[in-house]
C-alpha cells in the first residue's frame, strides 16, 4: 500500500492556507532503504529554515493524528529551491519571462529536453523562446519543467 498523496494534501491545506505557504510539490519515495515524504514549500519573501523546521513539525503533527501514512516515513519539509519546478498553470503564469528548462514527455522533432524563455501560457500551451525560435508545448505533454536561472560569479 502506498500513500495516498492527494488524501496527504488535503489533510495538510489547511495548516498550509492558515500560514499563507504554498505547497510547490508532494513526492513519496524510497531513498535509502527508508520512505521519505517531502513536501516543498514556498511563501512570499521565500521560506528559511525556521519555517521549514516549524512546518515540519506542524505538518508531522497533523500526520501523526489523522493515521493518513501506510507505513514508517521520514518527513523532510523544504524549499523548492532557486531551480523550482513549475507544475501548475499558475507556476508558468508566475514565472514569465524567466528563463526555464523543459523535458517532455514524448520526443518533439527529435528532442525531449529544451530550454529557453517562458513567454506564456496560452489555452494549455506553453510557450517558449530561446534565440529567436519559438516552441510550443502541450502542459500535460510535460514532463519536468524547472527554473533555470543566470547565476553571475
Amino acid at each position: 500500500m502506498e500513500a495516498d498523496l492527494k488524501l496527504i494534501e488535503t489533510t495538510v491545506r489547511g495548516v498550509l492556507d492558515q500560514e499563507a505557504v504554498e505547497l510547490v510539490d508532494l513526492q513519496y519515495l524510497r531513498e535509502g532503504g527508508r520512505r521519505v515524504l517531502r513536501f516543498f514549500l514556498d511563501k512570499a519573501g521565500g521560506i528559511t529554515l525556521d519555517d521549514c523546521e516549524y512546518l515540519s513539525n506542524r505538518i508531522g503533527g497533523i500526520l501523526d493524528t489523522a493515521n493518513v501514512m501506510p507505513h514508517a516515513y521520514v518527513l523532510e519539509v523544504s524549499s523548492p529551491g532557486i531551480d523550482r519546478i513549475l507544475k501548475k498553470e499558475r507556476d508558468f503564469l508566475r514565472f514569465l519571462g524567466h528563463r526555464v528548462r523543459i523535458c517532455l514527455k514524448e520526443p518533439l522533432e527529435g528532442r525531449r529536453n529544451f530550454m529557453g524563455y517562458l513567454k506564456m501560457l496560452e489555452e494549455g500551451q506553453v510557450v517558449l523562446e530561446d534565440e529567436g525560435r519559438t516552441a510550443r508545448f502541450p502542459l500535460e505533454g510535460i514532463e519536468e519543467a524547472r527554473l533555470h536561472p543566470e547565476l553571475e560569479i
